[in-house]
């Protein structure tokens, strides 16, 4: 495999990661909806509650800051490195999700867009409410017996 082969290959699995995380976001939302009325229950597991909130609200912060997402940094450098610079005209798997994912918009429009869902998702924990972690309970087999000695 030539170095610029390599690159490219890096450049595809970050872009599918990307997506991935994409995907995380958008359909995580519209599963909790579509769970609360079809009554999933893992909708409602609080973890995957808290991750969904986390990404989209990592999201939104880039925005708000300015800040460009790392994963689309790294995809860029690498195609460079592959000898890509003036283009997305790579694998078929990179011409597709770059179809599926980015369109174009200014900034604002974007920063815009990441609050709303992030307000939407924040929004969800009060109309779908994650069931909370449960505490463990301490066996019951030493239960009111005091220190044991």
């Amino acid at each position: 495999m030539t170095q610029a082969a390599y690159y490219r290959l890096l450049a595809d699995v970050i872009l599918v990661v990307h997506f991935a995380f994409v995907v995380f976001v958008v359909v995580g939302l519209l599963g909790v909806w579509a769970g609360r009325f079809l009554h999933w229950s893992w909708v409602r597991n609080f973890w995957f509650r808290l991750a969904h909130l986390l990404a989209i609200g990592i999201v939104a912060g880039e925005a708000i800051g300015g800040v460009v997402c790392p994963l689309t940094t790294w995809e860029a450098r690498l195609r460079e490195l592959a000898g890509e610079a003036g283009g997305y005209q790579g694998s078929f798997v990179q011409h597709w999700v770059h179809r599926l994912m980015f369109f174009e918009a200014s900034q604002s429009t974007f920063t815009v867009i990441y609050v709303a869902f992030f307000a939407l998702v924040l929004a969800s924990f009060w109309w779908v409410k994650p069931r909370w972690p449960k505490r463990k309970i301490p066996s019951s087999s030493h239960a009111g017996e005091g220190p044991r000695r």
